[in-house]
């Protein structure tokens, strides 16, 4: 960097993780040469184009994965190089991916397209291991430990887990924990705070979100639910969404001004 530009660079900035500064226009293709060439480096989206997608670790790690997070980023990765290179959008576009609704990657606040795991059926309850957390077993802890450098008290299982969930669809009567799953929103409370005891459901998959962004014209927006559930089918080379994704790019395209993110479009035009 010191030989074809100014040795200045800038890590984990606004606009990528590492940013070359200070290089002349002459030298610019000569540097990519360099890092694509020399160096097997992939640079990446800049630009309006699809920006360098991410995901959380996925199945590659976690019980709570809905779908393998990392295949279908690589695969998208791969499908969509020439969106990912060559500017053709009205401004920038991200996926993110996550495997559950944990939302570790926080896809539904940092992507124009959130895809996040979730599952058709009911959250799979071990009853006996309900009742090990409420007896305080020393081998159930809740939150599988996380909080366990003060002391919190015992365990309530109404005050920690029924009590919080946000659409009120779980009752504890003493020996049994009964779940409402048609008003479960997933949220994963329950789950995060007996893991030995809830379980995700069997039929999983993700839903789709868009309209995300960080505050730049309008101020900072969450992604909306346009899919609520779509498998993730490697075997048809996820057919399904990718033909959400290219309908979705072609709206866009035609409807939206210079520099106005998806958000923003749907925000102008509403949630069609």
């Amino acid at each position: 960097w010191d030989f074809r530009g100014s040795g200045l660079t800038n890590m984990h900035g606004s606009t990528g993780d590492i940013i070359f500064l200070g290089t002349t226009t002459p030298q610019l293709e000569e540097v990519f040469w360099t890092l694509t060439h020399d160096l097997k480096q992939d640079l990446g989206g800049s630009g309006s184009n699809l920006r360098t997608p991410s995901d959380c670790l996925g199945q590659s790690r976690c019980e709570y994965s809905c779908y393998d997070t990392q295949a279908i980023c690589h695969f998208l990765t791969n499908e969509y190089q020439d969106e990912l290179h060559r500017p053709a959008f009205p401004y920038k576009f991200k996926f993110k991916f996550d495997g559950c609704p944990n939302c570790c990657v926080a896809s539904i606040a940092r992507s124009d397209m959130s895809f996040i795991g979730t599952w058709k059926d009911r959250i799979r309850i071990d009853q006996d291991a309900v009742n090990k957390y409420v007896e305080k077993d020393p081998a159930y802890p809740a939150n599988a430990g996380a909080h366990k450098g003060r002391d919190w008290g015992p365990f309530d299982i109404e005050k920690e887990v029924t009590d919080l969930c946000p659409t009120h669809c779980m009752k504890w009567d003493g020996k049994k924990l009964h779940i409402d799953d048609a008003n479960c929103t997933r949220c994963m409370h329950c789950i995060n705070v007996m893991p030995r005891a809830l379980k995700i459901g069997k039929e999983t998959g993700c839903s789709i979100l868009v309209g995300a962004k960080a505050p730049i014209l309008d101020g900072a927006q969450m992604g909306s639910l346009l899919v609520p559930f779509v498998p993730v089918n490697p075997d048809d080379d996820y057919e399904e969404i990718t033909e959400v994704i290219e309908n979705i790019w072609d709206w866009w395209m035609e409807e939206a001004k210079n520099r106005e993110r998806l958000g923003e479009l749907i925000k102008r035009q509403g949630f069609q």
